[in-house]
């Protein structure tokens, strides 16, 4: 500074020097007149960002816009005090991100897409685009046996639409069509039920009004598919029912539809043991019944007349406690035979089948029984499953043909004995899979008798050499029809005492173990 200071002394007169100052200043100021003039910046607050999120049951979605204050953000953070811990630093993440680099905004279209206004609407314009980021849906539609909507969310039901309407903003658009019946794999189960659609919404104005209101949750469910077999209505309906309603405490209000008139006074102690509430018959309502939550369609284990408890909570232990409970049933465990004088003998239930499948020789198996040491009960089920449920509960052992009736080992006690007797027409897979491998769950001690052919009344009617007794899986090949008309429908057992005789001595050799 010195040296120029020296310079201009020795070039300009001290006027001079003066006059070139201010004329420095002047040019500085036109020179900042013209910037702000002709560019015209903006000068306001650099803007921020504004992220609000909401929530709902499994659902999350972010909403991004643009706001002229940083302390708006937090703000709205603190609005939403149900954002867990997870996800608040979630939320602070993609902030941190955005705010970071506004330009990454437009180029990363596919998660944020940013409209792009002109720099002088640039205060007023808004973001306003959704991203939905790990939304479940409300339906679950991958099980292998059933599929189910979870809804934990106000709910209107109109039977005139088959429709379960969902207020939400947070679910999306989607909907789905279930039909509540827990044996999906099956064209002709689900033939025999009736859809109902599930449609989520976002505001009311599309949708019809409550015309009554309810307090407790729902679940709708079908009477449709094979209800009216004993085996289909436990598997598919009624141990469904259990897991699906159980949590509730008698809490819920079954909807059925596809209603049968006899299924809901047969199975009345099962329905009052899991609701406090009348059944509603919902393809006849004429009115919009209102939910706080709705479960459209049953949870299923994938194997029959079973229950997952590392999935569901519950076990078929707890299924048979509470079908004791249900039933009022006295007999919690099987009689144990001890060695020397019993005074007390087993005893034995015979399931003699009336129709197909039956035993013709009925009188003979109970008299060779009765000289092994049992006492025997020979008994069907009917319409009065209460009854017959006592029945079952007082024996010690079960016997009978494969087919729907053995679904009655639900209601033997603890440590029984379960016979089944398998016809001709290989049938160890159905009888495995159907009753077999459930028992075992069931804390039963399961024997298995195969029929010989001349025990088969099918000996009758087709020579030995004949597909039917050689190769039955080439039966099962031509297609269910086929198997069912021969195998299920045209064949009667006579059991070959002497041959049979064997098995009843291991039943009592289990009891022994007891």
């Amino acid at each position: 500074m010195v040296k120029y200071d020296s310079i201009l002394a020795r070039s300009f007169s001290r006027h001079e020097q003066k006059k070139l100052r201010y004329g420095a200043f002047v040019c500085c100021l036109l020179i900042a007149l013209c910037f702000c003039t002709v560019l015209k910046p903006n000068l306001n607050p650099l803007p921020a960002l504004k992220l609000q999120r909401s929530m709902g049951v499994k659902h999350k979605i972010l909403a991004l816009w643009e706001t002229n204050s940083t302390q708006q953000v937090i703000k709205n953070m603190l609005e939403y005090p149900e954002i867990n811990t997870n996800t608040t630093e979630e939320f602070e993440n993609v902030y941190s991100q955005v705010a970071a680099d506004s330009d990454d905004l437009q180029q990363n279209a596919s998660t944020l897409t940013n409209p792009i206004a002109s720099s002088s609407q640039a205060e007023e314009a808004k973001i306003e685009e959704v991203v939905t980021k790990n939304l479940e849906p409300l339906c679950n539609t991958m099980e292998a046996k059933t599929e189910f909507c979870e809804i934990n969310k106000e709910v209107r039901v109109d039977a005139k639409s088959s429709s379960a309407f969902v207020v939400s903003s947070q679910i999306g658009n989607r909907s789905w069509s279930i039909r509540p019946y827990a044996r999906k794999e099956d064209e002709t189960a689900m033939s025999h039920t009736r859809a109902w659609s599930v449609k989520p919404v976002i505001g009311d104005l599309e949708i019809p009004q409550c015309n009554r209101n309810h307090r407790v949750p729902a679940i709708l469910f079908s009477n449709g598919g094979y209800t009216g077999n004993h085996f289909h209505e436990f598997t598919d309906v009624v141990i469904p029912l259990f897991i699906t309603s159980r949590k509730y405490d008698g809490e819920v209000q079954f909807l059925i539809s596809d209603i049968k008139p006899f299924w809901v006074p047969k199975y009345q102690a099962v329905l009052k043991g899991l609701s406090k509430y009348d059944i509603i018959d919902i393809d006849k309502e004429d009115v919009v019944h209102c939910f706080p939550s709705l479960t459209v369609g049953l949870k299923r284990h994938g194997k029959e007349l079973s229950i997952d408890p590392s999935k569901h909570s519950y076990s078929m232990k707890d299924f048979r406690e509470f079908l004791r409970n249900s039933y009022s049933l006295k007999k919690a465990n099987a009689i144990r035979i001890k060695d020397g004088h019993q005074r007390k003998r087993p005893r034995l239930l015979i399931i003699p089948r009336k129709r197909t499948r039956s035993f013709t020789n009925t009188g003979e198996i109970s008299k060779m029984a009765r000289r092994l040491g049992f006492k025997v009960i020979v008994a069907e089920a009917d319409i009065n499953l209460s009854k017959f449920a006592e029945v079952v509960n007082s024996c010690d052992v079960l016997m009978g043909v494969h087919g729907a009736g053995l679904t009655n080992i639900l209601f033997l006690p603890e440590n029984a004995v379960f016979i089944q007797i398998l016809p001709v027409g290989g049938f160890e897979w159905l009888a495995t899979n159907d009753f077999g491998e459930p028992s075992q769950d069931m804390n039963l001690k399961y024997l298995e008798y195969k029929i010989s052919n001349e025990e088969s009344t099918l000996i009758q009617q087709y020579p030995l050499d004949h597909a039917v007794f050689t190769d039955p899986y080439s039966i099962g090949k031509q297609g269910w029809e086929a198997f069912r008309s021969i195998f299920l429908e045209k064949q009667n057992v006579k059991l070959n005492v002497n041959r049979f005789r064997p098995t009843l001595l291991k039943a009592l050799e289990l009891l022994h173990q007891n």
